[in-house]
């Protein structure tokens, strides 16, 4: 694979926090669409649609692009990988159906944090399996402590929900679907870093998850339309056409600082402009039903600490004191 210049942190760093943006900015315009539309199917169709388009010209048009397309063949033939892995399209494309249903109901920062919530807790999973090109990873004591304290803060953020007075149906189920989608995104996530390395780019990665996905979408989009009928038009506004390509930008700079700045900055850089982005959104430009109160803002940064611990390179010996006891046993022994 070709060579990648190091990033320096103070260039590698804030770009990976303004990719991380790219998240909750996609959120707003999904959950906006899907508003309009009515209709979290069609949201997600669009958005994956123009995504897949614009991927679809950039592989013909880039060169790294147009190689990386032409090993997905022989690598599918030669078994480089398990083939289900192809289908992690499904999981980015019931990410954006989530968005479209539920961004209207609780509002961005209440999804991020719950999506965040969820990709921690399969992280954990997915690093024990070893289902990455990094294989498997220690599942350390520190790692679940952090996941623990992001579920515990993702339930401060949304406590404020219970004081409202509303039904619990009525913010339970939206805040469950951000949640099981986030759960999805580490395995997605995995399977891409596989591909990617086998595809020797991103690119073709990515047009594999866009096509995938765009396949499932339509095909339930039709069972919609022949149960429900079409639904609303699309608007001519065109900003609401944005989220694939936005969705297509994210993927592209992860996967640039990932090679650069390795995954530990680069997922802590993300996943504060994630975090911090979507509490921004809902305070500047809140979406009608959005609640913000001091749960809610201290419950996000909790999340946001709670990434922290888990990303740091922490010592594996300072959280092992078995091992450390067993270690010196055996030396005493040796002596």
């Amino acid at each position: 694979m070709p060579h990648v210049p190091r990033m320096p942190l103070a260039i590698g760093l804030p770009l990976a926090v303004v990719t991380g943006l790219c998240m909750p900015v996609q959120g707003r315009i999904n959950g906006a669409l899907g508003e309009v539309l009515d209709d979290g199917l069609a949201t997600a169709l669009v958005s994956f649609g123009t995504g897949l388009v614009l991927m679809i010209l950039i592989c013909l048009l880039v060169p790294s692009g147009r190689a990386g397309v032409r090993r997905i063949a022989p690598a599918i033939r030669q078994k480089k990988f398990p083939r289900w892995y192809l289908l992690a399209g499904l999981s980015g494309a019931f990410l954006v159906v989530s968005q479209g249903i539920t961004i209207s109901l609780i509002g961005v920062a209440l999804f991020t944090v719950a999506a965040v919530t969820g990709q921690s807790l399969s992280g954990l999973l997915v690093d024990r399996l070893g289902l990455g090109p990094a294989g498997k990873k220690p599942v350390t004591i520190m790692r679940v402590l952090s996941a623990l304290l992001t579920v515990a803060a993702v339930a401060w953020a949304v406590s404020p929900k219970f004081s409202a007075g509303s039904d619990v149906s009525e913010w339970l189920i939206p805040v469950l679907l951000p949640l099981a989608a986030g759960f999805m995104q580490s395995f997605q996530q995995a399977f891409n870093g596989t591909q990617t390395l086998h595809f020797g780019s991103p690119l073709p990665a990515t047009l594999v998850n866009l096509t995938v996905g765009m396949v499932l979408l339509v095909a339930a989009w039709l069972v919609k339309v022949a149960v429900a009928g079409v639904g609303n038009p699309l608007p001519d506004e065109w900003w609401y056409y944005l989220g694939g390509p936005i969705g297509c930008l994210f993927l592209a700079l992860a996967a640039v600082l990932v090679r650069s700045l390795g995954v530990l900055l680069t997922g802590l850089g993300m996943i504060a402009g994630q975090v911090l982005g979507s509490l921004l959104l809902d305070v500047v430009f809140p979406a009608p039903g959005t609640i913000i109160t001091t749960a809610t803002v201290l419950g996000t940064l909790l999340t946001l600490v709670a990434m922290v611990l888990a990303t740091l390179p922490w010592p594996r010996t300072a959280f092992s004191p078995l091992r450390r006891k067993a270690s010196v046993g055996a030396g005493e022994r040796n002596r």
